[in-house]
C-alpha cells in the first residue's frame, strides 16, 4: 500500500464524504481492503445506547472481531455476545469484563463450556435439554436464558430454526433448567437480520410476551428479556436514525413486557457496517453474447472473501466509482474465484456505469459488518479481505 492519491477517484467521494472514503480516496491498495472507522463505530454505539435507555448493549462480536472494535466497545461500556471461546477471548483480551460477556450461541463445546465458567462468564444460552445438561455440567449454578423460534419476521434476512425452541417446549426447558440447579435467568429471541423499521418488531415481540408473561407466573423469575439483533444498516432503502429507531424499540417492547428488570439488546450489523466500506478492483466488464442486454462485471471479491451476505441477494450493498454521474446499465455481479456459486447480483442486476472498465476501483459501500469475519483464509488462492481501522 502507498500514499499516492489515485485522483482519478477523488471526485467520486464528495458525496460520501467520510473518514473511511478519505483514506480509500488518499491511498492505493493492491488487494480488496475493508477500511473501517473508530469513530463512527462510537457515535452508532452511543446513538443506539441513547434510544435504548435502560437497556443494556452487549455488541455481537461475530459482526466484525477486528481488535481495534472491542476495545473501543469496551471503553464505551458496552457487553458482549460472544459465540465461541475465541470471541471470549478476545473480549477479556482487551479489557472486557467476564460479567459483561453472554455466551449466546446455543451450540457450545462442552470445553468451552467449562473455559467460559473459569473465566468468569456466568451468563449462557440455550434451547434444548441436552445443552441445558452440559451447562449444568461444565457450568454448575449458571444463569440461563432460553433461546426461542420467532416466526413472521418481517427482517430483509429471516432467520432459519437452526436455532430457538418452539414456544411448546418452553415450560418443560425452564423446569429442566432449575431441577439442574441452574438459574432460569431469561428469554432471547432474534427478529431476524436487517430488520429496517421499528414497526417490524411488532408481530415478534407479540408473540414473545405471553411466553414470558406465562413463565413468571408459573414461578421462574425471569430477569434478562434478550431481544438480540436486527438493527439495521443503510444499503440503498430509507431507515430510520439509530436513536429513533431504537427508542420506537423499546417503546414497543414496554407496551407488551411492562417493566423489564433486565432488557439487553445485541446490536451488531447496526452498530459497525455503516462505519467501513471496501475498496476493490474490476477485474473483467464483458457480455455472453452480442445482444446481450446486461454486462458482466467481474470483481477482485466476491462471495468467499468477504460479500458472503450477498446469498439469495439478501443484502443490497452500494457502490461507488469514478464514472459515476455518467449513462448506467444493468449488470451481473461476480466474484473472481471458478466457483459458479460466486455470482452476487444476478436475479435483480445492479445498474452500472457504462464506462466502467477492468483496472477500475470500485467502492462498496456500508461493509462494516459480516464482511472481514466471513472472508475465507484464500478460497482458489484469493487473498483474504484485507482490514485497516482507523
Amino acid at each position: 500500500m502507498n500514499a499516492t492519491a489515485p485522483g482519478a477517484l477523488r471526485a467520486a467521494f464528495p458525496v460520501y464524504a467520510d473518514a473511511a472514503t478519505a483514506y480509500i480516496a488518499a491511498n492505493s491498495f493492491d488487494r480488496p481492503t475493508l477500511v473501517i472507522d473508530r469513530q463512527r463505530v462510537g457515535a452508532q454505539y452511543d446513538a443506539l445506547n441513547a434510544g435504548l435507555g435502560g437497556a443494556h448493549i452487549h455488541y455481537a462480536v461475530k459482526a466484525n472481531p477486528a481488535p481495534e472494535i472491542v476495545r473501543l466497545l469496551v471503553k464505551k461500556g458496552s457487553g458482549f455476545d460472544a459465540a465461541s471461546r475465541q470471541e471470549i477471548e478476545l473480549c477479556l483480551s482487551q479489557g472486557a469484563r467476564p460479567e459483561n460477556i453472554s455466551f449466546g450461541n446455543t451450540i457450545k463445546r462442552a470445553s468451552d463450556i467449562s473455559f467460559a465458567h473459569s473465566a468468569g462468564v456466568r451468563l449462557f444460552a440455550a434451547d434444548s435439554e441436552a445443552e441445558l445438561d452440559k451447562i449444568a455440567r461444565h457450568a454448575p449454578g449458571a444463569r440461563v436464558y432460553i433461546r426461542l423460534i420467532v416466526e413472521n419476521s418481517l427482517a430483509d434476512w429471516p432467520l432459519s430454526r437452526k436455532f430457538g425452541c418452539a414456544a411448546g417446549t418452553l415450560p418443560s426447558l425452564l423446569d429442566r433448567a432449575r431441577a439442574l440447579g441452574l438459574v432460569t435467568y431469561g428469554l432471547s429471541f432474534h427478529v431476524g437480520s436487517q430488520t429496517r423499521d421499528a414497526s417490524f418488531w411488532a408481530p415478534v415481540l407479540d408473540q414473545v410476551a405471553p411466553l414470558w408473561h406465562a413463565a413468571r407466573a408459573a414461578g421462574h423469575d425471569l430477569q434478562l428479556l434478550n431481544i438480540g439483533g436486527g438493527f439495521p444498516a443503510f444499503y440503498g432503502q430509507t431507515i430510520q436514525a439509530p436513536r429513533a429507531y431504537a427508542a420506537a424499540v423499546m417503546a414497543l417492547v414496554k407496551a407488551r413486557f411492562g417493566d423489564v428488570p433486565q432488557v439487553m439488546a445485541e446490536p451488531g450489523r447496526g452498530m459497525v457496517a455503516e462505519a467501513g466500506h471496501i475498496v476493490a478492483e474490476v477485474m473483467l466488464v464483458s457480455k455472453k453474447a452480442q445482444d446481450d442486454l446486461h454486462r458482466w462485471v467481474y470483481l477482485d471479491i466476491g462471495r468467499f472473501s468477504g460479500l458472503a451476505e450477498t446469498e439469495g441477494e439478501a443484502i443490497r450493498y452500494q457502490f461507488i466509482t469514478r464514472h459515476d454521474g455518467g449513462e448506467t446499465g444493468p449488470c451481473v455481479l461476480a466474484g473472481p474465484s471458478c466457483d459458479s456459486a460466486d455470482i452476487l447480483y444476478e436475479k435483480r442486476p445492479v445498474q452500472l456505469p457504462l464506462a466502467l472498465r477492468d483496472g477500475d476501483r470500485i467502492v462498496i459501500r456500508n461493509c462494516g459488518a459480516y464482511t472481514s469475519s466471513y472472508a475465507s483464509v484464500g478460497f482458489n488462492g484469493f487473498p483474504p479481505l484485507d482490514v485497516v481501522v482507523l
